[in-house]
Protein backbone atom coordinates (compact mmCIF):
# COMPACT_ATOMS: atom_id res chain seq x y z
CA UNK A 1 0.00 0.00 0.00
CA UNK A 2 1.58 3.49 -0.63
CA UNK A 3 1.85 6.41 1.59
CA UNK A 4 -1.11 8.99 0.93
CA UNK A 5 0.26 12.48 -0.01
CA UNK A 6 0.35 14.82 3.07
CA UNK A 7 0.45 18.31 2.92
CA UNK A 8 3.28 20.29 4.57
CA UNK A 9 2.17 23.95 3.42
CA UNK A 10 -0.20 25.38 1.68
CA UNK A 11 0.06 29.03 0.03
CA UNK A 12 -2.26 30.96 -1.87
CA UNK A 13 -1.27 33.62 -3.67
CA UNK A 14 -3.75 36.13 -4.40
CA UNK A 15 -0.89 38.41 -6.71
CA UNK A 16 -0.22 34.95 -9.25
CA UNK A 17 -4.11 33.27 -8.63
CA UNK A 18 -2.55 29.86 -7.31
CA UNK A 19 -2.20 27.35 -4.88
CA UNK A 20 0.96 26.66 -4.19
CA UNK A 21 1.18 23.19 -2.16
CA UNK A 22 4.49 21.09 -1.05
CA UNK A 23 4.22 17.45 0.44
CA UNK A 24 5.65 15.19 2.90
CA UNK A 25 7.13 13.26 -0.20
CA UNK A 26 9.39 16.40 -0.78
CA UNK A 27 6.86 17.06 -4.64
CA UNK A 28 5.55 21.10 -4.76
CA UNK A 29 2.95 22.23 -7.28
CA UNK A 30 1.40 24.98 -8.24
CA UNK A 31 -2.23 24.52 -9.13
CA UNK A 32 -4.03 27.80 -10.86
CA UNK A 33 -7.35 28.97 -8.85
CA UNK A 34 -9.02 28.75 -12.35
CA UNK A 35 -8.18 24.86 -12.16
CA UNK A 36 -9.54 24.02 -8.76
CA UNK A 37 -12.92 26.03 -9.67
CA UNK A 38 -13.85 24.48 -12.80
CA UNK A 39 -12.62 20.77 -10.80
CA UNK A 40 -14.22 21.51 -7.56
CA UNK A 41 -15.08 18.06 -6.26
CA UNK A 42 -18.49 19.35 -5.11
CA UNK A 43 -21.65 17.45 -6.44
CA UNK A 44 -22.93 21.02 -8.22
CA UNK A 45 -19.65 20.77 -10.33
CA UNK A 46 -19.34 16.89 -10.54
CA UNK A 47 -22.56 15.90 -10.63
CA UNK A 48 -23.39 12.25 -8.59
CA UNK A 49 -22.08 10.36 -11.71
CA UNK A 50 -19.85 10.78 -14.35
CA UNK A 51 -22.40 11.71 -17.13
CA UNK A 52 -23.39 14.72 -14.92
CA UNK A 53 -20.49 16.46 -14.92
CA UNK A 54 -21.29 20.40 -15.26
CA UNK A 55 -18.94 22.85 -17.51
CA UNK A 56 -18.09 25.55 -15.79
CA UNK A 57 -16.30 28.46 -17.70
CA UNK A 58 -15.72 31.69 -17.11
CA UNK A 59 -13.39 31.76 -14.43
CA UNK A 60 -9.93 32.81 -15.24
CA UNK A 61 -10.39 35.91 -12.65
CA UNK A 62 -11.46 33.84 -9.93
CA UNK A 63 -9.67 34.49 -6.19
CA UNK A 64 -9.83 32.08 -3.55
CA UNK A 65 -11.38 33.95 -0.37
CA UNK A 66 -11.08 31.44 2.27
CA UNK A 67 -10.05 28.25 3.20
CA UNK A 68 -10.89 26.05 6.12
CA UNK A 69 -9.40 22.89 7.16
CA UNK A 70 -11.95 19.79 7.00
CA UNK A 71 -11.18 17.42 9.67
CA UNK A 72 -7.42 16.13 8.97
CA UNK A 73 -7.70 14.82 5.80
CA UNK A 74 -9.28 18.25 3.80
CA UNK A 75 -9.80 21.51 3.19
CA UNK A 76 -12.95 23.34 2.18
CA UNK A 77 -12.22 26.83 -0.07
CA UNK A 78 -14.73 29.61 -0.64
CA UNK A 79 -13.99 31.41 -3.85
CA UNK A 80 -14.56 34.49 -5.60
CA UNK A 81 -17.88 34.07 -7.46
CA UNK A 82 -19.70 32.54 -3.96
CA UNK A 83 -18.82 28.93 -4.46
CA UNK A 84 -18.03 26.72 -1.25
CA UNK A 85 -19.10 23.26 -1.50
CA UNK A 86 -15.89 21.33 -2.40
CA UNK A 87 -14.38 19.45 0.09
CA UNK A 88 -10.16 19.18 -1.70
CA UNK A 89 -9.11 16.36 0.03
CA UNK A 90 -4.94 16.00 0.50
CA UNK A 91 -5.07 13.00 -2.35
CA UNK A 92 -7.30 15.38 -4.85
CA UNK A 93 -4.89 18.25 -4.72
CA UNK A 94 -2.15 16.15 -5.17
CA UNK A 95 -3.91 14.39 -8.22
CA UNK A 96 -4.63 18.00 -9.43
CA UNK A 97 -1.12 19.61 -8.89
CA UNK A 98 0.54 16.29 -10.57
CA UNK A 99 -1.55 16.65 -13.64
CA UNK A 100 -2.33 20.45 -13.47
CA UNK A 101 -1.00 20.64 -17.31
CA UNK A 102 -3.70 17.97 -18.43
CA UNK A 103 -6.41 19.07 -16.77
CA UNK A 104 -5.38 22.72 -17.53
CA UNK A 105 -5.20 21.36 -21.29
CA UNK A 106 -8.24 19.13 -21.21
CA UNK A 107 -10.78 22.03 -19.29
CA UNK A 108 -9.22 24.96 -22.25
CA UNK A 109 -10.16 22.36 -25.36
CA UNK A 110 -13.61 22.16 -23.83
CA UNK A 111 -14.10 25.80 -23.24
CA UNK A 112 -13.12 26.58 -26.74
CA UNK A 113 -15.19 23.87 -27.81
CA UNK A 114 -18.91 23.93 -28.90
Amino acid sequence: MTERPWPTRLAFRGSEKALHISFESGESYTIPFELLRVESPSAEVQGHAPHQKQRVTGKADIQIEAAEPVGRYAVRLKFSDGHSSGIFSWDYLHELGANAQSYMDDYRAGAAGP
